[in-house]
């Protein structure tokens, strides 16, 4: 009997790397002209995964959104591993907007995840553990289409295929 072969199904984001595009919108929020004296602020929790944009109008605010998303994409982080809020309103007129970064696959997704491997009748299993999915397979083969597979479907978050053996 041949030895099982798995892979696992992650979303993970590099905190390091999101604090560099963090640090570098933040920078260019001060020294763009157009950006320069309206009082727009750009937070970032790191131990909430967290963005804090504050600004004066809904479209100071897109423009900091963009600013923080051309960021992150040099750097290499999916934009849809942030999830934004509506913008609220805020004293004087002014708007705030919270995004949280998503790490790790919730049971939803995860259960989604596993019955569209189910729905390509292939001789995978797919097993949730934890805040991460394992497929498993006999064949190589197999689990190189379930990943084929994966890849073209939209889950609303990145997904990473790690620990191919």
């Amino acid at each position: 009997m041949a030895k099982e072969s798995s892979f696992d199904v992650v979303s993970t984001v590099d905190m390091q790397e999101v604090d560099n595009a963090y640090q570098q919108a933040a920078r260019e929020l001060t020294q763009r002209y157009d950006l320069k004296g309206t009082g727009a602020t750009l937070e970032l929790s790191k131990k909430d995964g967290a963005f804090k944009i504050e600004a004066p109008s809904e479209f100071v605010a897109s423009q900091v959104r963009d600013i923080l998303g051309s960021k992150l994409v040099k750097r290499g982080i999916d934009l849809s591993a942030i999830r934004w809020a509506d913008p609220q309103a805020a004293t004087g007129m002014s708007v705030r907007q919270t995004g949280t970064i998503v790490q790790g696959i919730d049971q939803d997704t995860a259960k989604r995840i596993s019955k569209d491997i189910r729905d390509l009748k292939v001789k995978a299993k797919a097993t949730v553990e934890g805040d991460k999915l394992r497929v498993s397979s006999a064949s190589r083969d197999v689990l190189q289409s379930v990943i084929a597979a994966l890849k073209g479907n939209d889950y609303g978050q990145p997904l990473q295929f790690v620990n191919y053996r």
